[in-house]
């Protein structure tokens, strides 16, 4: 009897390879490539989302370790990328599966047409029966537009394909506790102490970047399952409803594609805090942010800019587009009626800061 019995419903998955797999086990892409084709057996597709160029390219260019400087790095991601897909391209023919390479950048799925754009190629590709191979383009990503890490990138991949299953792969048994203990299924309460800033290690792939990833992933209506790498047929396990790894249960109710992009996707330029009454609001989710309910701002946004609003104990309560650039809105805090018609005229008795259409709750 299966133990993750909702696991058994998986129709499509993504699985997130990191570098150090990639280039310490030259045959994983062939292991990888017989599970996905036992899986399409059975009406299950799957994308992969691979990290490993950087760290198969580097030496093909000369260097004695890996670079550090941006340039080097992006040098060696071209120099790798090929080296990639031609393992992958090896692999996959071999079980008579095709696999389509994808780059993508953050500003990819930051521009709405272009998210757009991603998804209908990702359909397409996978209504084909072609495997997707999705990594960063690392060779023009730069510090400030990169999606972090590919942990990361994979959960933003989750709505865009309408994945039920996100696994991430490493090269340990799963979420471990303080004890070094497999945990088996990760609560709310256990992720958020793992996300605390004194427990932080996110950005490098580490096991704080895999939990903020689950969690994001799970949003959207996917379970997540942190994995190890190394255990033979891991993917046929894991949809057979194995207990292995660490399972992260779906959050909620699904958020929907656009919401999920608002609050996983953007990067909020700006903060708003708000008052009691306005946090209250928020929380129910049924109301627009009012002037009346900001007391204070910071940051430089423009309209249309993701925003973060927060409570005066400082926790974020939700996240959402702002209808006004950062003047306007320091100029609108705390004014209702009389007084904002009299910065804005009449039609300020209307205005509204974060619409609750564009507006997404923190959990």
């Amino acid at each position: 009897m299966a133990e993750r019995p909702e696991l058994l419903k998986t129709r499509r998955l993504i699985v997130k390879i990191g570098s150090r797999t990639i280039a310490n086990d030259p045959e994983f892409p062939a292991r990888l490539a017989r599970q996905v084709a036992d899986l399409a057996q059975n009406k299950c597709s799957a994308v992969v989302v691979t990290s490993g160029a950087v760290a198969l390219g580097w030496n093909r260019l000369g260097y004695k370790a890996k670079p550090k400087e941006v340039a080097q790095l992006q040098a060696s991601a071209a120099a790798g990328q090929s080296v990639l897909m031609r393992r992958y391209d090896e692999a996959f023919a071999t079980v008579g599966l095709t696999p389509a390479q994808v780059l993508l950048s953050y500003a990819d799925l930051a521009d709405r047409e272009r998210l757009n754009n991603a998804r209908a190629a990702l359909g397409a590709l996978l209504d084909a029966g072609a495997v997707p191979i999705i990594n960063e383009n690392d060779t023009v990503a730069t510090d400030e537009i990169r999606f972090g890490d590919n942990d990361q990138l994979a959960s933003m991949v989750v709505p865009l394909v309408g994945a039920d299953l996100l696994v991430l792969l490493t090269d340990v048994e799963g979420v471990l506790d303080e004890s070094g203990q497999r945990i088996a299924t990760m609560t709310p309460e256990q992720q958020m102490v793992v996300l605390a800033p004194k427990a932080d290690r996110m950005g490098s792939g580490g096991m704080g970047s895999k939990v903020e990833a689950a969690r994001k992933a799970t949003r959207s209506g996917a379970s997540v399952v942190i994995a190890p790498a190394t255990r033979a047929g891991v993917l046929n396990d894991i949809v057979a409803g194995q207990d292995v790894g660490t399972l992260f249960p779906m959050l909620g109710t699904p958020l929907k594609a656009r919401k999920h992009w608002i609050a996983f996707t953007l990067r909020p330029k700006g903060t708003l805090l708000l008052d009691a009454g306005a946090v209250r609001a928020m929380r129910e989710g049924k109301s627009s942010l009012l002037p009346i309910g900001i007391v204070g701002v910071s940051g430089e946004f423009n309209a249309g800019d993701a925003v973060r609003l927060v409570g005066l104990d400082g926790l974020e309560v939700a996240r959402g587009l702002t209808r006004l650039g950062t003047a306007d809105v320091a100029r609108a805090a705390g004014k209702k009626g009389a007084d904002l018609s009299a910065s804005f005229g009449e039609s300020a008795l209307e205005l509204v800061v974060v619409h609750k259409d564009d507006l997404v709750v923190s959990l």
